[in-house]
């Protein structure tokens, strides 16, 4: 595995030249989107916050998930992403948002596999933006890291703009 340090710091480099806050809303990843950037000696000049929802209670509570969006397309899916990147955005002093959901593993199923995971990613100006990522039955540490990346690279892909 490859050292994210790099990439999270390009990440707070690039925010902090736009005068752009961070704030991160975690499902499968608990938490490690916000501790990678963290890890960071002086990053609490762009990271605002993070949001840890694992429950679908939380989702609702802490970021505005609707609860038929839950029922209509599961905890899973690019709909859930999408209202907790804008809640994030919502509920915080950041400028721009990443959310992740999906199914670490062990297990899975037909309909929601091991290893799909959902992102959400929001930012003032501009319409909230998701995506779909299959990694695979790659195991739960595998795939949590890979997530991680995958939301830190799309932040400093949007970063660049």
């Amino acid at each position: 595995m490859t050292d994210l340090t790099p990439l999270a710091t390009d990440v707070l480099h690039l925010a902090r030249a736009k005068g752009l806050k961070i704030a991160t809303a975690e499902s499968c990843t608990g938490g490690l989107i916000g501790a990678t950037l963290t890890e960071i000696a002086g990053s609490s000049d762009v990271v605002d916050r993070g949001f840890i929802t694992y429950s679908n209670d939380a989702k609702m509570e802490m970021l505005g998930v609707t609860p038929k969006t839950l029922d209509t397309h599961g905890a899973v899916s690019e709909q859930v992403a999408a209202q907790m990147a804008q809640g994030a955005l919502d509920r915080s002093n950041a400028q721009i948002t990443v959310s992740v959901t999906g199914i670490a593993g062990p297990g899975g199923s037909d309909f929601k596999p091991e290893g799909r995971v959902c992102f959400g990613l929001a930012q003032d100006g501009y319409a909230t933006a998701t995506q779909t990522v299959e990694f695979g039955p790659l195991g739960r540490a595998h795939v949590r890291r890979a997530t991680v990346e995958t939301a830190l690279t799309w932040l400093q892909e949007r970063l660049k703009r």
